[in-house]
């Protein structure tokens, strides 16, 4: 699913709001999740999972192409952990 479908689905959902202001909402809530990964907090939505960032160091990789080496800088990547609750609906057998 992508956000568009996303927004769609919600404005479906809730037929007394606007489709614009649903995007709105659904934007907001992404762009504050985005921004506080972006200053290294740790971002909870309870039986659904956590959103964090990861470090990861300075390290030597190889060219798989011509197998040089070069120096690879430090990075920061998003990490997700999935909740308890969303873990146990996507597991269930039913």
């Amino acid at each position: 699913m992508i956000k568009s479908e996303l927004v769609q689905r919600i404005a479906a959902q809730n037929p007394h709001l606007y489709q614009r202001d649903v995007e709105n909402i659904v934007n907001a809530i992404l762009g504050e999740i985005t921004n506080a990964m972006a200053r290294g907090d740790r971002v909870e939505l309870r039986g659904f999972g956590a959103f964090s960032v990861k470090r990861r160091d300075a390290r030597q990789g190889r060219n798989p192409r011509t197998g040089a080496s070069v120096s690879v800088a430090a990075k920061a990547t998003p990490f997700f952990k999935t909740g308890k609750q969303l873990r146990e609906r996507l597991n269930s057998t039913g």
